[in-house]
Protein backbone atom coordinates (compact mmCIF):
# COMPACT_ATOMS: atom_id res chain seq x y z
CA UNK A 1 0.00 0.00 0.00
CA UNK A 2 0.93 3.36 -0.79
CA UNK A 3 0.08 6.26 1.52
CA UNK A 4 -0.01 10.27 0.87
CA UNK A 5 1.65 11.76 3.91
CA UNK A 6 0.20 15.46 4.76
CA UNK A 7 0.45 17.40 8.02
CA UNK A 8 -0.47 21.01 8.90
CA UNK A 9 -2.19 22.04 6.28
CA UNK A 10 -3.86 25.33 8.05
CA UNK A 11 -6.66 25.59 6.16
CA UNK A 12 -4.60 26.13 3.18
CA UNK A 13 -6.32 24.98 -0.15
CA UNK A 14 -4.04 25.99 -2.88
CA UNK A 15 -0.87 23.93 -1.41
CA UNK A 16 -3.50 21.10 -0.74
CA UNK A 17 -4.43 20.89 -4.08
CA UNK A 18 -0.85 21.38 -5.35
CA UNK A 19 0.50 18.26 -3.22
CA UNK A 20 -2.52 16.16 -4.34
CA UNK A 21 -1.30 17.17 -8.27
CA UNK A 22 2.29 16.21 -7.66
CA UNK A 23 1.81 13.28 -5.99
CA UNK A 24 2.83 9.43 -7.15
CA UNK A 25 -0.29 7.51 -6.95
CA UNK A 26 -1.66 6.25 -3.43
CA UNK A 27 -3.79 4.45 -2.18
CA UNK A 28 -5.05 6.50 0.73
CA UNK A 29 -4.31 9.73 2.91
CA UNK A 30 -3.15 9.83 6.20
CA UNK A 31 -2.81 13.05 7.63
CA UNK A 32 -1.09 14.22 11.16
CA UNK A 33 -3.32 16.95 12.17
CA UNK A 34 -3.60 20.12 12.11
CA UNK A 35 -6.11 20.42 9.27
CA UNK A 36 -7.20 23.97 9.92
CA UNK A 37 -6.02 27.13 11.99
CA UNK A 38 -4.02 30.13 10.29
CA UNK A 39 -5.54 29.56 6.59
CA UNK A 40 -8.66 30.98 4.52
CA UNK A 41 -10.34 27.92 3.54
CA UNK A 42 -11.53 25.30 6.62
CA UNK A 43 -14.24 23.88 5.06
CA UNK A 44 -12.93 23.28 1.43
CA UNK A 45 -9.70 21.61 2.66
CA UNK A 46 -12.13 19.04 5.23
CA UNK A 47 -14.07 18.32 2.47
CA UNK A 48 -11.22 17.80 -0.11
CA UNK A 49 -9.60 15.36 1.79
CA UNK A 50 -12.63 13.89 2.70
CA UNK A 51 -13.25 12.79 -1.22
CA UNK A 52 -10.47 10.19 -0.83
CA UNK A 53 -9.45 7.21 1.55
CA UNK A 54 -8.44 9.13 4.91
CA UNK A 55 -7.18 8.51 8.39
CA UNK A 56 -6.47 11.71 10.18
CA UNK A 57 -5.53 12.31 13.39
CA UNK A 58 -5.88 16.33 15.16
CA UNK A 59 -4.01 18.66 15.93
CA UNK A 60 -3.56 21.14 18.65
CA UNK A 61 -5.14 24.19 16.37
CA UNK A 62 -7.76 21.59 15.46
CA UNK A 63 -8.49 21.24 19.03
CA UNK A 64 -8.29 24.88 19.70
CA UNK A 65 -10.85 25.43 17.21
CA UNK A 66 -13.14 22.89 18.95
CA UNK A 67 -13.30 24.90 21.78
CA UNK A 68 -11.33 22.08 23.73
CA UNK A 69 -8.26 24.45 24.91
CA UNK A 70 -7.92 27.84 26.07
CA UNK A 71 -7.62 30.23 22.84
CA UNK A 72 -5.60 32.57 24.86
CA UNK A 73 -2.92 29.63 25.61
CA UNK A 74 -2.46 30.44 21.33
CA UNK A 75 -0.49 33.55 20.18
CA UNK A 76 -2.52 36.83 19.05
CA UNK A 77 -2.40 35.86 15.58
CA UNK A 78 -2.90 32.14 15.97
CA UNK A 79 -6.27 33.35 17.88
CA UNK A 80 -7.18 35.32 15.49
CA UNK A 81 -7.89 32.66 13.04
CA UNK A 82 -8.80 30.26 15.13
CA UNK A 83 -11.57 32.13 16.42
CA UNK A 84 -12.58 33.35 12.70
CA UNK A 85 -12.40 29.37 12.01
CA UNK A 86 -15.00 28.40 14.66
CA UNK A 87 -17.24 31.29 13.26
CA UNK A 88 -16.53 29.50 9.35
CA UNK A 89 -17.10 25.68 10.15
CA UNK A 90 -20.14 23.79 8.77
CA UNK A 91 -22.31 21.51 11.46
CA UNK A 92 -21.25 18.89 9.52
CA UNK A 93 -17.06 19.86 9.32
CA UNK A 94 -17.28 20.75 12.74
CA UNK A 95 -18.57 16.62 13.62
CA UNK A 96 -15.83 15.53 11.60
CA UNK A 97 -13.03 17.19 12.87
CA UNK A 98 -14.74 16.62 16.80
CA UNK A 99 -14.47 12.50 15.49
CA UNK A 100 -10.84 12.93 15.45
CA UNK A 101 -8.55 10.88 17.42
CA UNK A 102 -5.70 12.00 19.72
CA UNK A 103 -3.51 9.63 18.10
CA UNK A 104 -3.81 6.28 16.16
CA UNK A 105 -2.03 2.80 15.24
CA UNK A 106 -2.47 2.07 11.59
CA UNK A 107 -0.73 -1.61 10.65
CA UNK A 108 2.91 -0.44 12.09
CA UNK A 109 3.11 2.81 12.07
CA UNK A 110 1.76 5.55 15.00
CA UNK A 111 -0.04 8.74 13.80
CA UNK A 112 0.04 11.57 15.90
CA UNK A 113 0.33 15.11 16.04
CA UNK A 114 3.19 16.27 18.16
CA UNK A 115 4.95 13.30 19.45
CA UNK A 116 3.63 9.61 21.07
CA UNK A 117 4.45 10.89 24.55
CA UNK A 118 1.67 13.72 24.09
CA UNK A 119 0.41 13.55 20.90
CA UNK A 120 -1.02 17.04 20.87
CA UNK A 121 1.39 20.16 22.31
CA UNK A 122 5.21 18.20 22.27
CA UNK A 123 7.30 19.58 19.81
CA UNK A 124 10.20 17.30 19.09
CA UNK A 125 12.32 19.94 17.71
CA UNK A 126 15.93 17.72 18.94
CA UNK A 127 17.31 14.12 19.22
CA UNK A 128 16.33 14.63 23.27
CA UNK A 129 13.08 15.38 23.02
CA UNK A 130 12.72 12.35 20.24
CA UNK A 131 14.65 10.25 23.04
CA UNK A 132 11.71 10.78 25.70
CA UNK A 133 8.92 9.66 23.35
CA UNK A 134 11.15 6.38 22.12
CA UNK A 135 11.68 5.49 25.62
CA UNK A 136 8.36 6.15 26.46
CA UNK A 137 6.71 3.48 24.48
CA UNK A 138 7.79 0.86 21.74
CA UNK A 139 6.77 1.74 18.78
CA UNK A 140 8.37 0.48 15.42
CA UNK A 141 7.94 4.14 13.52
CA UNK A 142 6.23 7.26 14.49
CA UNK A 143 4.88 9.77 11.89
CA UNK A 144 4.32 13.43 13.36
CA UNK A 145 3.93 17.06 12.48
CA UNK A 146 3.27 19.99 14.59
CA UNK A 147 6.94 21.54 13.83
CA UNK A 148 6.37 22.28 10.12
CA UNK A 149 10.27 21.29 9.97
CA UNK A 150 10.81 17.83 8.22
CA UNK A 151 13.01 15.65 9.87
CA UNK A 152 13.74 11.76 10.58
CA UNK A 153 14.94 10.69 14.07
CA UNK A 154 16.30 6.99 14.58
CA UNK A 155 16.97 5.17 17.88
CA UNK A 156 20.21 3.96 18.17
CA UNK A 157 19.65 0.65 20.53
CA UNK A 158 23.33 0.55 20.67
CA UNK A 159 23.50 3.88 23.06
CA UNK A 160 20.12 4.14 23.88
CA UNK A 161 20.15 7.76 21.95
CA UNK A 162 18.37 9.41 19.62
CA UNK A 163 19.68 10.73 16.41
CA UNK A 164 18.17 13.28 14.68
CA UNK A 165 19.30 14.15 10.58
CA UNK A 166 17.54 16.05 7.62
CA UNK A 167 15.24 14.74 5.41
CA UNK A 168 16.70 12.99 1.73
CA UNK A 169 14.98 14.83 -1.07
CA UNK A 170 16.81 12.56 -3.56
CA UNK A 171 16.46 8.76 -2.40
CA UNK A 172 13.80 7.09 -0.51
CA UNK A 173 14.25 6.85 3.47
CA UNK A 174 14.82 2.78 4.07
CA UNK A 175 12.65 1.61 6.74
CA UNK A 176 13.71 -1.83 7.69
CA UNK A 177 14.11 -2.89 10.81
CA UNK A 178 14.48 0.63 12.35
CA UNK A 179 13.05 2.73 15.22
CA UNK A 180 11.59 5.72 13.70
CA UNK A 181 9.91 8.80 14.05
CA UNK A 182 9.28 10.23 10.57
CA UNK A 183 8.32 14.44 10.11
CA UNK A 184 7.15 15.20 6.35
CA UNK A 185 6.90 19.06 7.07
CA UNK A 186 3.93 20.83 6.45
CA UNK A 187 1.77 21.58 3.34
CA UNK A 188 -0.02 24.66 4.67
CA UNK A 189 2.82 26.70 6.38
CA UNK A 190 5.96 25.23 5.92
CA UNK A 191 9.15 26.79 8.70
CA UNK A 192 12.36 25.43 7.26
CA UNK A 193 12.48 28.19 5.12
CA UNK A 194 10.81 26.88 1.97
CA UNK A 195 8.10 27.99 1.19
CA UNK A 196 6.54 24.71 -0.79
CA UNK A 197 4.51 22.57 0.52
CA UNK A 198 5.98 19.31 1.98
CA UNK A 199 4.50 15.83 1.98
CA UNK A 200 5.53 12.31 2.45
CA UNK A 201 5.29 9.37 0.21
CA UNK A 202 4.73 5.87 2.72
CA UNK A 203 4.68 2.68 0.93
CA UNK A 204 4.51 -0.58 2.81
CA UNK A 205 5.54 -3.02 0.71
CA UNK A 206 9.04 -1.47 -0.34
CA UNK A 207 9.06 -0.53 3.36
CA UNK A 208 10.04 2.90 1.95
CA UNK A 209 9.26 6.55 2.98
CA UNK A 210 9.71 9.72 0.20
CA UNK A 211 10.25 13.42 0.95
CA UNK A 212 8.53 15.62 -1.16
CA UNK A 213 8.24 19.35 -2.32
CA UNK A 214 6.10 21.27 -4.64
CA UNK A 215 5.55 24.94 -5.17
CA UNK A 216 2.17 26.09 -5.13
CA UNK A 217 0.53 29.63 -5.79
CA UNK A 218 1.11 31.02 -2.77
CA UNK A 219 -0.64 34.89 -3.56
CA UNK A 220 -3.99 33.07 -4.08
CA UNK A 221 -4.22 31.96 -0.25
CA UNK A 222 -2.65 35.06 0.86
CA UNK A 223 -5.57 37.14 -1.23
CA UNK A 224 -7.84 35.17 0.34
CA UNK A 225 -6.50 35.86 3.66
CA UNK A 226 -6.78 39.10 3.39
CA UNK A 227 -9.88 39.05 2.41
CA UNK A 228 -10.74 36.82 5.18
CA UNK A 229 -9.14 39.74 7.55
CA UNK A 230 -6.23 37.47 8.55
CA UNK A 231 -3.36 38.97 10.26
CA UNK A 232 -0.20 40.56 8.16
CA UNK A 233 2.24 38.49 9.77
CA UNK A 234 0.12 35.19 8.72
CA UNK A 235 -0.25 36.38 5.57
CA UNK A 236 3.45 37.56 5.07
CA UNK A 237 5.39 34.71 6.43
CA UNK A 238 3.33 32.11 3.57
CA UNK A 239 5.81 33.44 1.28
CA UNK A 240 8.89 32.97 3.35
CA UNK A 241 8.52 29.35 4.93
CA UNK A 242 8.86 30.92 7.70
Amino acid sequence: MRYLIVSDIHANLAALQSVLNDAPSFDAIWCLGDLVGYGPSPNEVLERLQEFPLVSVMGNHDWGVLGRADPYIFNTDARHALLWTRGELTPENQRFLAGLPVGQKVEDFVLVHASVREPIWEYLLDANAARKSFTFNNFRVALSGHTHIPAVFEWDESTAEARMSPPDWEEPLQLGGRRLIINAGSVGQPRDGDPRAAYGLLDTEAQTFSFHRVAYAVEITQERMRACGMPARLIERLELGR
